[in-house]
């Protein structure tokens, strides 16, 4: 794998993509909670972006750079690497699920949605941190991977882990801000959730580039592949019609295929 090439462009885009948990900690107390169903849009375009760039792009991709090398075999070993993204994503959801409750999102005062202690309440904050920076390593390290093997593709990758790391950071600021009382903690921790995308992108870097051989740089782009479609399924789809609707989160897929489609036919 030529790490060095892009490697600059691929670690900024990967630490943009990882600070805009940041974001989500402001829009949480800068923005009417109706006015979040404008996510809905968003999470819906990332998820369209994601899932067009693994399954029309990566994994033609992929094959394309195993082809030479493993002729009879390089289709199963794509299909492994996908394989092998998807579990281990299943394997980190299982164990640490990032998902919170929208109704406590979205409704902070009301008694029923915030019936817990205030001890609970930030517990739920913190764990939800750690949580979103365990989902947010393979992400980075997804990220910083596209984006050394094709710009196009890495700007759009971190476009769309971006928008979906709006919600991440709100989902860590609310519980802490309405346990403590104090806004710059919040917004503290939602921010520094994010920073393990950058980590996985050294990751990326270091141990795959000095341990993999070139000519398995397919499969890992097909486990990139597994990692993006399983984050497109099980947690973007579902946030955006949790924020909004169905009408709104279709809307924004179809607008996410088209614009990678149509940015990819002309920057290609």
């Amino acid at each position: 794998m030529n790490i060095s090439n892009n490697f600059g462009i691929a670690f900024s885009l990967t630490m943009l993509a990882g600070l805009t948990t940041a974001i989500g900690g402001v829009i949480a107390f800068v923005t009417k909670k109706d006015n979040l169903k404008a996510l809905s849009l968003g999470l819906g375009f990332s998820a369209g972006v994601m899932i067009f760039i693994s399954l029309v792009d990566i994994i033609p991709g992929a094959e394309n750079l195993l082809k030479q090398n493993f002729p009879d075999t390089f289709k199963w070993l794509v299909f492994g690497g996908f394989l092998i993204g998807l579990i281990l994503s299943i394997i980190i959801d299982y164990f640490l699920p990032d998902h919170v409750d929208t109704d406590e999102l979205l409704h902070p005062d009301d008694p029923e949605a915030y019936s817990h202690s205030h001890y609970k309440l930030k517990r739920a904050g913190f764990m939800t941190a750690i949580a979103i920076c365990v989902h947010n390593f393979p992400e980075g390290m997804a990220t910083f991977l596209t984006t050394t093997q094709n710009v196009t593709l890495g700007v759009s990758v971190a476009l769309a882990i971006a928008i979906h790391n709006i919600p991440e950071g709100i989902a860590v600021a609310l519980p802490i801000y309405h346990a403590t009382g104090k806004k710059r903690y919040a917004m503290l921790y939602a921010a520094l959730s994010g920073i393990t995308e950058p980590i996985g992108a050294l990751f990326g870097m270091l141990i795959f580039g000095l341990f993999v051989p070139n000519i398995m740089v397919g499969a890992l782009m097909a486990g990139v592949a597994g990692i993006m479609t399983y984050i497109s399924f099980d947690t973007l789809l579902p946030l955006a019609k949790e924020y909004g609707n169905w009408h709104l989160s279709i809307v924004g897929i179809m607008s996410g295929i088209i614009f990678i489609w149509l940015s990819l036919n002309l920057l290609g």
